[in-house]
């Protein structure tokens, strides 16, 4: 399933509430597998912020990666690999090969040292491919604002 079809029609809800949330760190794909960038982007959050699921899947991972807790939702009918989606670091409040509808909490933002001030680092992979989240969630319009005089 092609990018642009996917931002028709999944539309991917803000895993914070309310959205839109703060932006700390945006993407910044690497130049290869290896190379350094950032694999996602960084929402403001406090600890133990709630963290909902941003469209319906089935978790594919609650647990701990490199002593950090981690949450994968993995979204069904997204074409071959199917989407998942990663979050970081959380305390998960569900369990491996859990069902959850869009919007179902699914953990909470845990204290981390992944930012600056606390956040949760919001990931999007097809197989081993790290994607940008933003264009798959609806943002408010633009407003243009009047000159300073």
């Amino acid at each position: 399933m092609h990018l642009t079809t996917l931002i028709l029609t999944l539309g991917l809800l803000w895993p914070l509430s309310p959205p839109p949330t703060e932006i700390l760190r945006g993407w910044q794909p690497p130049a290869g597998p290896y190379g350094p960038g950032h694999r996602g982007i960084d929402l403001a959050a406090p600890p133990d912020t709630p963290v909902l699921a941003p469209a319906a899947g089935t978790v594919s991972f609650a647990g701990p990666v490199g002593g950090r807790g981690v949450l994968t939702l993995t979204l069904p009918g997204t074409g071959t690999p199917p989407l998942r989606t990663t979050f970081s670091p959380v305390t998960p409040l569900v369990k491996a090969g859990t069902p959850v509808r869009a919007g179902t909490p699914v953990a909470r933002v845990a204290p981390g040292t992944h930012c600056p001030r606390s956040c949760l680092h919001w990931g999007l992979l097809r197989g081993d491919t790290y994607l940008n989240p933003l264009p798959l969630v609806s943002r408010p319009p633009s407003r243009l604002l009047p000159p300073d005089d």
